[in-house]
């Protein structure tokens, strides 16, 4: 794009996701790794002897001259490098380094990372420095209680370099189990959920991030990712994106930043760990944002404008592959049942050998809807290599209820409410219509006036929970539509109820007298049936087969007329009987 090379320190997987969005862009671009066909270098072949690949490890400073002497611009996908001899090349030589290798220095050691980030006001758990003896480490306990985490301060990613102290016996063990490397310790989190923002910064400072995640660990590795983040509280996926977004304003350089947090029950949020580079957690960006993260990298780091890093689909999952034995055929076997499914992006690493706990490669999956995407990682989780258990599935990849089952879908598009149960036969019609054009839903009660904590609760969690649009009943006062549509950004669908007096114009008529701003869509009196209808063609705005759903479904309406047409000219109108 604008003629400068770009040189990476590593060649792993993150590189080789580096290198297909720099072959897209046609941005020459050299790797340091050992061997020749390290995953990274196998997708890019140099366009002259100049722009070889370098084999050395990317900690030997003779290697890492090496490559800056071919390059304009250095970058890392991963931390672990010698910072000195980058600093040595920054100052001695015109070639650009990102990030900064002082930001690099800062957060390969977690507890100066940790004191960092502390020093900016950013939030992070209480953590103490601790000595590699059992001594230290009883004080820490009588200081953070127990259990609390230690972790060596370098060399560790992918959970390598933890131990959960428990009971002050495992002292020994834990000190055995890390080695002789700096320890510190952090305060136990009891977080809710683990989750991450990917944050990318130009050379001018412009920071942008990318939508908030979940990220769900096994065995201390990332397992599964997925996006957005849903939540109960509507601001906890915006805070988590402006706290990312500050702590890495606190570093210099340009490029990708990981950032890893705990989201508490409270909604507060802890910074975890930051990494200066692509992430695990950003994997997803590929197939579901605009911009991908590993093209945003190249984009910052050349100066280029940043692209944006906003989702292109309603949901997306992300499900890595991890090597369960030494078996690379059972890596081959799961990616082949992987491309069989709708949908789903497959990605192999290219690594020449499998071993239990190796990231072999991944795959995305991209839907219309959390349900849809969930209903596609079921049988994947279940033909992992290491298989999954009956309560992993029914957490992150939950059976779909069976058409006119009565049970609600746990990932709804659609909440279907009432003020009471004496409503269910007008709204029970609207669920049926979303069965027929399988649509996920949520039916429950939500009284106005005798549940108003939970009127609150519900219209304000609504789209954070991922809800497109409510069908909401109502009799009398009928005020359960207005005051959902008053606390919700979604269209809200009013169906007035028939009560034992008037009729049901009293409700019709407190729908239909919304104050101005405040919409809501009505339908005739217990037009539930309506309801669904009309939900189905809001949701056809981002889902578009839905439209071709519906005029085969009108055409079935017409159908029936015509049948009706033609038994009528059959029998004539004295013999023909009418079906209620």
């Amino acid at each position: 794009m604008n003629g400068k090379v770009v040189g990476v320190l590593g060649g792993g997987q993150l590189g080789r996701m580096m290198a297909a969005s720099a072959a897209l862009l046609n941005v020459n671009i050299v790797f340091l790794d050992v061997g020749e066909n390290s995953p990274a270098k196998q997708i890019v072949s140099p366009r002259s002897p100049s722009l070889a690949h370098i084999d050395g490890s990317f900690i030997d400073p003779e290697k890492i001259k090496a490559l800056a002497s071919k390059v304009d611009i250095l970058t890392v996908e991963i931390e672990h490098v010698d910072t000195s001899v980058l600093e040595e090349i920054q100052s001695a030589s015109g070639v650009v380094i990102h990030p900064s290798p002082s930001t690099v220095k800062t957060i390969q050691d977690k507890f100066i990372q940790k004191q960092h980030l502390q020093s900016h006001l950013c939030p992070v758990s209480e953590f103490l420095r601790v000595e590699s003896n059992v001594t230290s480490i009883q004080q820490t306990a009588e200081k953070l209680g127990l259990p609390f985490m230690l972790k060596s301060r370098t060399l560790a990613y992918d959970g390598r370099g933890n131990f959960v102290i428990r009971d002050i016996t495992q002292a020994e063990e834990a000190i055995s189990a890390l080695g002789n490397r700096p320890l510190y310790a952090e305060k136990w989190v009891p977080f809710a959920k683990e989750i991450a923002v990917i944050v990318v910064r130009s050379t001018t400072g412009e920071v942008r991030s990318y939508p908030a995640v979940e990220t769900v660990h096994k065995d201390n590795i990332c397992h599964l990712v997925f996006a957005p983040l849903r939540s109960r509280d509507l601001h906890v996926a915006i805070r988590a994106q402006s706290i990312a977004e500050a702590a890495v304003k606190t570093f210099q350089g340009a490029g990708v930043f990981g950032v890893e947090m705990f989201l508490m029950e409270d909604g507060s949020i802890y910074i975890n760990e930051i990494a200066p580079r692509p992430h695990n957690s950003g994997h997803y960006t590929i197939e579901a944002c605009e911009t991908s993260q590993y093209e945003n990298h190249l984009r910052a780091i050349l100066s280029l404008p940043l692209g944006s890093t906003s989702l292109k689909v309603s949901s997306a999952a992300m499900l890595n592959i991890i090597g369960a034995s030494s078996n690379m055929a059972e890596v081959t076997n799961f990616a082949s049942e992987c491309i069989k499914t709708d949908s789903c992006a497959v990605h192999l690493y290219g690594k020449s050998e499998c071993r239990k706990g190796r990231k072999m490669g991944h795959v995305t999956i991209v839907g219309n809807s959390d349900s849809e995407v969930r209903s596609r990682l079921r049988p994947l989780l279940k033909a992992l290599p290491s298989g999954s258990t009956e309560e992993e599935l029914a957490i992150y990849a939950p059976e779909t209820p069976a058409r006119d089952s009565g049970f609600s879908h746990k990932y709804p598009l659609v909440g279907v409410i009432m003020g009471s149960d004496s409503d269910l036969p007008v709204m029970l019609p609207a669920a049926r219509i979303l069965d027929r054009f399988k649509i996920p839903y949520e039916l429950t009660i939500v009284s106005a006036h005798r549940t108003p904590d939970r009127l609150v609760e519900y219209a304000r969690s609504a789209s954070s929970r991922g809800l497109r649009t409510i069908i909401a009943g109502a009799g009398g006062a009928a005020h359960l539509p207005g005051m959902v549509a008053a606390m919700t950004a979604l269209p809200v669908i009013g169906v007035p109820v028939k009560g034992s007096s008037l009729d049901g114009v009293d409700s019709l008529h407190s729908i239909v007298q919304m104050p101005r701003g405040i919409p809501v869509a009505t339908v005739a009196i217990n037009g539930g049936m309506n309801a669904g209808l009309l939900a189905v063609r809001i949701l056809g705005a981002g889902i578009p087969h839905l439209f071709a759903d519906m005029d085969a479904y009108l055409r079935g309406l017409e159908g029936e007329v015509i049948a009706k047409v033609e038994k009528l000219e059959e029998v004539g109108w004295d013999k023909y009987e009418v079906k209620r």
